[in-house]
């Protein structure tokens, strides 16, 4: 099976990436992720419950990264296995680039083989629950990282705040640096931001779906 595509996140690309520290986004928006086990800086474990048609078992997949171009893009490579309901092994490149009005485009393609009661489903149910479940990855995933709209304060809020103290000045200048801060998530692990672990996550939530389990 072949499957692309591409998804806007409304974030700039280093957040995008940045953000795939915490190993906890991987788990709210991979569809029925149990757990993700790191077993080196460029590979890892994960396990999902995957439910295609009448199928339904728990899938153990194992996926190692290459090609590591952060914050730019990778490959990855991997095989799962969910007992009698089939084996599925793959491999993916993911890109991302600068979309317009600062956000970030996402692109994949997905080349993987399965085999076992997954391959008798029919092309057609398995590319549709593929689709949907990578829809549901990326809406759970762009409302994670999104970066919020700052409104612009009412005239009368300013005017309200030059009122106040002698520090106004100060004050002002540390509501905007914060209102243009970026978001920054910090898994608590020690590693640097943006390198094998944002192409783990991001490479978890793309495969154990679309390769891993349905191939």
């Amino acid at each position: 099976m072949q499957m692309s595509g591409d998804q806007v996140i409304q974030a700039p690309r280093h957040v995008v990436w940045d953000a795939l520290n915490d190993p906890d986004i991987l788990k709210q928006c991979i569809p029925g992720c149990e757990s993700v086990e790191r077993t080196s800086p460029t590979s890892f474990t994960a396990k999902v419950v995957a439910k295609v048609g009448p199928v339904k078992a728990s899938f153990t997949g194992a996926v190692t990264l290459s090609d590591l171009d952060p914050p730019n893009g990778y490959r990855i490579s991997g095989e799962g296995q969910g007992g009698v309901a089939g084996f599925a092994k793959g491999g993916a490149s993911v890109q991302l680039s600068d979309a317009e009005a600062g956000g970030t485009r996402l692109a994949y393609q997905v080349d993987a083989q399965i085999g076992g009661k997954l391959a008798q489903l029919g092309a057609r149910l398995i590319d549709a629950t593929a689709k949907s479940y990578a829809k549901e990855f990326f809406e759970k995933f762009g409302a994670l990282v999104a970066t919020p709209a700052v409104p612009e304060a009412p005239a009368a809020d300013h005017a309200a705040q030059s009122d106040h103290g002698q520090d106004h000045g100060h004050a002002s200048g540390h509501g905007h640096d914060h209102h243009h801060e970026p978001a920054v998530y910090d898994s608590g692990n020690g590693l640097p931001p943006g390198l094998w672990m944002g192409g783990l996550a991001l490479g978890a939530t793309l495969l154990v779906w679309l390769a891993l389990v349905f191939g």
